[in-house]
């Protein structure tokens, strides 16, 4: 289970701007990917340089500039001031602990989102911070490590398919938030496939292990929902047009990823809310087989009060007993406590009690 409160005592203290990698490091060493393309072709560079990424084609193409691995400070540093990024912006991109937002420099906008995707080893959800920089001709994108949702984007832009080759920077930071959402998609696919297969487990088996895994999906959740709450205001901003770096041909595409960020809330709400009512039939099947094993012992023990009663007063080391004397009187007192065993019993059953 992903972690949801996350430390930020590194930053306690510095001055606002200063470059401190807060998070895990998922790869050994920060690489650079330059994709330079447009109608007529492409050309791809892999561990590049910062460096390489000055001297990109400016000439009618867009260049997507992909960085994995944000927690070399001295790479993210120089390919920032290189082009032009704010010390804030360089600051948060190298903090894993943003919320999902879109501020606007007027020369490029700075998106924050975060990514989903289910861990194939562990089967665990694991997130990640994506930020992306939109500028006029080129975007640039920072991810914590080389996983990402992306390579289907590559692929359409290798292998010329769709309109992203005929378009601008402005559609491929479209495409990245739709591939961002996507992803959503697939991870909640999987949580109301599993909340299927915990409703006919709870009702017929309320183990503990049920409840493990209830409660570790309505952590996700919070999760998923912490992350996608923000996205509405994000893609909103986008889909307003209010930046000129948004061309109106890409309007229309964010109004419908606009409408999936809305789908994707609805969802992880009834989700969540499954999850709740899924928790408290749970609780209340614990509770009712109490109550059943409660009954039972407590029918057991009241049947045995008025024979433990009997018992008691013919187990008394009084010397003269009548009934001691008796040749019938020990089949007599096995019959009085037969007939109060029956008697009990279907004033129980006459009660509705068993």
């Amino acid at each position: 289970m992903t972690r949801i409160i996350k430390k930020v005592s590194l930053k306690t203290g510095l001055p606002p701007g200063s470059l401190v990698h807060i998070g895990k490091e998922k790869v050994a060493k920060t690489t650079i990917t330059i994709l330079d393309y447009n109608e007529e072709g492409y050309s791809e560079t892999r561990d590049a340089s910062v460096d390489e990424c000055l001297t990109r084609s400016k000439d009618n193409t867009v260049t997507w500039v992909n960085v994995s691995g944000i927690h070399e400070t001295a790479v993210i540093e120089k390919l920032g001031t290189s082009f032009g990024l704010h010390p804030l912006v360089m600051e948060d991109i190298m903090n894993t602990t943003q919320r999902p937002k879109i501020e606007d420099y007027e020369t490029y906008l700075y998106l924050v989102l975060k990514m989903v995707y289910t861990d194939e080893k562990s089967d665990d959800m694991v997130e990640e911070q994506v930020s992306v920089i939109l500028g006029d001709t080129y975007v640039i994108s920072f991810q914590e490590n080389g996983r990402d949702v992306f390579d289907k984007i590559r692929e359409r832009i290798i292998n010329k398919r769709g309109i992203i080759r005929k378009s601008g920077a402005d559609f491929l930071a479209y495409a990245f938030v739709d591939a961002v959402i996507d992803g959503y998609f697939e991870v909640i696919e999987r949580f109301e496939d599993m909340i299927e297969f915990l409703e006919d487990k709870v009702i017929t088996d309320p183990s503990p292990e049920n409840l493990k895994v209830i409660h570790d999906t309505k952590m996700d959740t919070i999760l998923l929902r912490k992350s996608i709450w923000p996205l509405r205001e994000t893609i909103g901003f986008l889909e307003r047009g209010e930046s000129p770096l948004i061309r109106k041909t890409t309007l229309v595409y964010l109004r419908d990823v606009y409408d999936h960020a809305i789908r994707l809330i609805d969802s992880v709400e009834t989700i969540r809310d499954m999850l709740s009512g899924m928790l408290d039939i749970y609780l209340t099947n614990v509770s009712n087989r109490m109550n059943e094993i409660m009954k039972l012992l407590t029918i057991i023990t009241t049947i045995f009060i008025p024979l433990t009663f009997i018992a008691g007063i013919y187990g008394m080391n009084f010397r003269y007993i009548p009934e001691i004397s008796k040749r019938w009187g020990y089949p007599a007192v096995l019959g009085l406590m037969i007939v109060i065993v029956l008697f009990m019993l279907l004033f129980f059953k006459r009660k509705k009690w068993i």
